[in-house]
């Protein structure tokens, strides 16, 4: 198990991630995440590295420009740190896949699991995992 001091640094850079993430961020990201990976396995989509990172931000940010997490609770494991979080956004501006969705003027709310990997007290990755569906029934 993790020492305290530990699982308190890994708790501090959670914190300071979600902020960064709520603020749309991507150099406070970074400073805390320095080779961030986000796997979104509600969407099958991984991100890896600044660029990869940035432009996911960047895309978030135009279809939902009040996307924001809010912590709901978390648990510490040996190599991680699992946050139950509920997510927030306003869908103003179109969403790029398979096929555009268009802006609806219409929020969501989700609650979300989230793993933060940790080498020690550095960040590896962040899978989050969602029901894409919970968000899309509320967008139409």
């Amino acid at each position: 198990m993790a020492s305290d001091d530990l699982r308190q640094r890994r708790e501090d850079r959670l914190l300071r991630l979600l902020d960064a993430e709520n603020r749309h961020d991507l150099d406070a990201i970074c400073a805390v995440f320095p080779h961030p990976r986000y796997e979104l396995i509600g969407t099958h989509k991984v991100y890896d590295g600044r660029e990869q990172v940035g432009h996911y931000l960047h895309e978030r940010s135009n279809a939902f420009p009040d996307y924001r997490y809010e912590l709901i609770a978390h648990h510490h494991a040996d190599d991680a740190v699992i946050a139950e979080v509920w997510v927030t956004g306003t869908l103003l501006g179109s969403i790029e896949g398979a096929e555009r969705i268009e802006p609806t003027g219409r929020g969501f709310r989700c609650r979300m699991a989230a793993f933060f990997l940790f080498r020690g007290d550095t960040l590896d990755t962040v899978r989050i995992y969602f029901d894409t569906a919970t968000i899309a029934r509320q967008l139409a």
